[in-house]
């Protein structure tokens, strides 16, 4: 797609350096001659009106000449006033240009060394920013490395704990359970006291019936002897279980 456009870019430049460009000054030229030729053929026409002296006498030809060149003087001189009136235009507007132009570049040099002074502090800034962010990426390391070891210290006391935990759960169901056993042990010995009791009240009502017969009072002293010696294991028992 470029490259067509490149070739008749191309030739249409080689075309105007062959057929325009050569024929640029000969254009100018021919204009200036035509305007020349209009102008002198004007004066030339007021010269030969103008030729006659007021005796009707023809003035000669040198004069007319040169009031031809005279006229012709004349007009390049206007044209050169002109020219240099409109140069002299010119070079004002230039020179107001010139002093736009230098107030601006005056302005954007400020501008420029302002730029300048701002940048150097954004970048003592960008490098105070620099140094900063790597002191806190090292203390970042840093503090990392440190909750790594916490979070492992954290860890192990948790297992310690769990362990604890365990071992305070089972110390306390073992001791439940003899707390248990020995309630239990406790409510027997009661009811087994409590029957003992009622027993030994039957046995003491029993006393004041008169005794027939000695093998009746075998039968009697037994239950005492077998209450003593269930106080004494029970009182042993209860000794142990408060040891």
């Amino acid at each position: 797609m470029r490259s067509w456009k490149n070739h008749v870019r191309g030739e249409l430049q080689q075309r105007d350096q062959t057929e325009k460009l050569p024929f640029i000054g000969v254009f100018t030229s021919l204009s200036q001659m035509e305007e020349r030729f209009e102008f002198r053929k004007t004066c030339l026409d007021d010269v030969q009106s103008k030729s006659l002296d007021r005796g009707g006498r023809e003035v000669g030809k040198d004069t007319r000449h040169l009031q031809l060149q005279l006229r012709e003087s004349e007009h390049l001189a206007e044209k050169l006033s002109q020219t240099v009136s409109d140069l002299t235009t010119v070079l004002y507007l230039k020179e107001a240009e010139l002093q736009y132009w230098q107030s601006r570049v005056s302005h954007f040099r400020q501008e420029a060394l302002s730029l300048a002074k701002g940048s150097n502090t954004m970048k003592a800034t960008l490098s105070e920013f620099e140094y900063t962010v790597e002191c806190q990426s090292k203390e970042l390391a840093a503090l990392r490395t440190e909750q790594k070891g916490i979070n492992q210290t954290l860890e192990q006391a948790c297992r310690e704990k769990e362990e604890l935990l365990q071992r305070w759960m089972e110390e306390k169901r073992e001791e439940a359970g003899r707390l248990n056993k020995y309630n239990a042990a406790q409510e027997r010995w009661q009811r087994l006291a409590k029957q003992l009791k009622k027993h030994l009240h039957n046995a003491r009502s029993k006393e004041f019936v008169p005794i027939v017969t000695s093998s009746w009072c075998g039968e009697a002293e037994m239950p005492t002897s077998v209450i003593q010696r269930i106080n004494n294991a029970y009182r042993g028992h209860s000794e142990h279980n408060h040891v």
